[in-house]
């Protein structure tokens, strides 16, 4: 058996804090790129449905296809990095979100949207998966919890902003703007990748395609990861749901004007910003199960008074805007602590597991996404896939932390 395939847990911990680290706001930037592209363009939905003549349901396809494309994405980007390196397989990915944003903002039609949309996700899951690998390589996991937290912190700055700089762009130069400086924003982070970017991953000997598989495999067999995987997804990219629906339930439902959907999905991204950095400060101070499930109870209370809303009334905007911001404050603090667990279940495949773990994060919310679509009333069903992702995630947690402890017990059985 080839030793240079073989990593002790142990000595791999020991070695990630003398890895060269990159700059944290470097991987913040990578994994900003992904989800901005979708946080920015969700205000501009009608504008474009308008000028390419087709209906809302339509439109939203752009959304949940990109996150479709961030989910399935993923699961190339983990593995091949924990192979041929974090660095190369991230600039490939930069490349892939450059060429297609220009695509993308000088599309002719709706399809052509869609699939440069696609593309383009397909190339910005590169720095959401890759850039959380990165922390992980070059941090034992309680550094990385902490890192990760600052890392969310400071990516949901973005998110946060973005809305309100989408709509402005789309009210004063149009919603291809927005397409454009995505694609200026991909040519930034590729030069910046090349120049400041070191590698962190374990060099191994040899391509092994069938270690891979074997890789997904030993992850997809343990309830701890698929727990944890799951509930994250269920916990944090349900919120997606609401990034879709959103114009939709404001402008249609509501009767607002379409310029508060802007600093509407930023006060929910204001939310996770502020359970993120809640997170940073209790990770050392609370037990990381108990943290874990109190913040998603947050959420699950937040969905469920959405819900009554929606059937008792009465329904506001600001009854739907501040809901959300309380459920996202707990996906915020529930973020950073599931991720960490997830990749560390098995630390020799940190990169198959960061990738399988933003699988079922994007994949979740572009079902979400796409569930809110259906029915004559997009707040009601945004409310009924919020709570049920929300109860979803709670069970998922619960399946997870338990199957850990029996692990834990039988070895330390075996050991005695």
């Amino acid at each position: 058996m080839n030793r240079a395939l073989i990593v002790d847990p142990l000595t791999a911990s020991a070695r990630a804090s003398s890895r060269s680290a990159p700059p944290l706001w470097l991987l913040a930037l990578l994994t900003l790129s992904g989800t901005l592209a979708m946080h920015i363009f969700a205000p501009a939905l009608p504008s474009a449905a308008r000028d390419l003549g087709v209906g809302a349901g339509i439109m939203e396809l752009t959304v949940s296809l990109y996150i479709a494309g961030l989910a399935f994405g993923q699961l190339v980007y983990g593995p091949l990095s924990d192979r041929f390196g974090r660095r190369p397989v991230l600039i490939a990915g930069l490349a892939l979100y450059t060429g297609s944003g220009f695509a993308a903002a000088v599309a002719p039609g709706v399809a052509t949207l869609i699939a440069a949309r696609l593309l383009q996700a397909l190339g910005g899951c590169a720095g959401l998966a890759l850039a959380r690998a990165m922390v992980r390589d070059t941090a034992p996991p309680l550094e990385s919890a902490r890192r990760l937290a600052l890392l969310n912190l400071m990516v949901t700055l973005g998110p946060g902003l973005a809305p309100i700089l989408g709509s402005a762009l789309n009210a004063t130069a149009g919603w291809r703007a927005i397409l454009v400086l995505l694609c200026a924003l991909g040519i930034a982070l590729l030069l910046l990748a090349w120049r400041l970017l070191p590698e962190t991953a374990p060099v191994r000997a040899s391509a092994d395609l069938s270690r891979l598989g074997r890789d997904y495999r030993s992850l997809l067999r343990s309830p701890a990861f698929l727990g944890f995987a799951i509930g994250g997804g269920c916990a944090t990219t349900s919120m997606y749901a609401f990034v879709a629906a959103a114009p939709f339930i404001l402008v249609y439902e509501l009767k607002r004007p379409a310029y508060e959907v802007g600093p509407s999905l930023a006060v929910m991204v204001v939310g996770v910003w502020l359970g993120s950095a809640l997170a940073s400060r209790l990770i050392s101070r609370v037990a990381a199960p108990l943290l874990l499930i109190g913040a998603n109870l947050v959420s699950v209370a937040a969905a469920l008074v959405l819900l009554t809303m929606v059937f008792v009334g009465p329904l506001t905007a600001t009854g739907v805007v501040g809901s959300l911001f309380f459920f996202t404050l707990g996906a915020g603090l529930a973020s950073p602590l599931a991720l960490t667990e997830a990749v560390s279940v098995n630390p020799r495949v940190i990169g198959s597991a960061s990738g399988l773990y933003g699988f079922a994060q994007m994949a979740i919310g572009a079902l979400c996404a796409a569930l809110s679509g259906l029915g004559p009333s997009p707040a009601l069903a945004t409310a009924l896939t919020l709570a049920g992702a929300a109860a979803l995630a709670q069970a998922s947690f619960w399946i997870a932390l338990r199957s850990r402890a029996a692990s834990r017990r039988a070895r330390s059985g075996d050991e005695r």
